[in-house]
């Protein structure tokens, strides 16, 4: 069993820390906030007092924070000083492709080995250890960091060289940030035409229009698997993260000279609704937005 160092336990990291001290890691967390630290101990994991003391003597080093400013000050001022020659890295955070080659190849410069691995699954997934990992980095890297991830995972793939895990994750967010909103929009018009909201979910989750969206995150309450929805759309995946995906996708079309059309109508509804106060929901929220009448039957909920 591996030393990890886990470094950001925010909703995604503080399920994911107990898993792998679950899996018998001797596992040393730190978070800035307390709550998440405590939390992160219940779950078996020891509290270290700062970044710059988890990763001493680490085998493994994992980050799961909030953007790419944060991942390369941790990456420069904590883990670099301080992180033991040879130790692998992995950055599971959701950043740009430049800033995670960029963090990656100047730590494989110290001596490091270095993935990129963000995930998808959300909450659930995280705490229950049925996320998907892609990841990005040499041969030699995935394979070391592959025994790591699987405690925390239901899927491990290697994506390509570093940097490809991002690129892998951009895109597939950019896809559920569209079809969540088209999925949001089928139900609104279904109920406008008289569908009862369980028969429609019923036909479109067996025919042509289904979809994660459709049959495993239903955007209404009643229907489907338990949900955001089914808790006034707390909890999940917040819809300011979703959005904060939908630049980056944007970014990345941009820089490859590309044309996303979808993509971009889905940031620019996602920062309405942003705009509006529903950062903090779950992005299927949105259907709010969509139709601010929204409203299930009480006997469909």
């Amino acid at each position: 069993m591996a030393r990890i160092a886990f470094i950001g336990l925010g909703h995604m990291g503080g399920g994911m820390a107990p898993n792998l001290a679950k899996a018998g890691h001797e596992v040393h967390a730190f978070d800035l906030v307390a709550e998440a630290v405590a939390k992160a101990s219940e779950g078996g994991c020891s509290v270290a007092p700062s970044a710059a003391e988890a990763v001493k003597d680490a085998d493994v080093v994992i980050t799961m924070l909030p953007a790419a400013q944060h991942v390369r000050a941790v990456y420069e001022n904590d883990v670099a000083p301080n992180a033991k020659p040879g130790a692998l890295l992995i950055d599971c955070s959701t950043i740009d492709v430049a800033s995670a080659r960029e963090v990656g190849d100047a730590m494989k410069a110290r001596g490091f080995e270095f993935v990129d691995a963000p995930v998808s699954g959300g909450i659930a997934a995280a705490a229950g250890g049925t996320l998907t990992f892609m990841v990005g980095g040499t041969d030699e890297a995935f394979k070391k960091a592959r025994p790591i991830l699987e405690p925390m995972a239901k899927a491990v793939i290697h994506a390509g060289d570093l940097g490809a895990g991002q690129g892998a994750k951009i895109c597939n967010n950019m896809i559920l940030g569209a079809t969540m909103i088209v999925t949001c929009e089928g139900f609104v018009l279904a109920r406008k035409l008289g569908l009862d909201p369980q028969v429609f979910f019923d036909i479109s989750s067996k025919a042509s229009g289904q979809s994660w969206s459709m049959t495993s995150y239903a955007p209404v309450p009643g229907v489907g698997p338990d949900t955001p929805a089914d808790h006034d759309y707390e909890g999940g995946f917040a819809a300011a993260l979703m959005l904060k995906d939908l630049k980056l996708a944007a970014e990345a079309v941009r820089s490859v000279g590309g044309y996303a059309p979808m993509g971009g109508e889905a940031e620019e509804l996602f920062q309405r609704f942003v705009d509006r106060g529903g950062g903090a929901k779950d992005f299927s929220g949105i259907i709010k937005m969509i139709d601010d009448s929204w409203k299930v039957p009480e006997e469909q909920k």
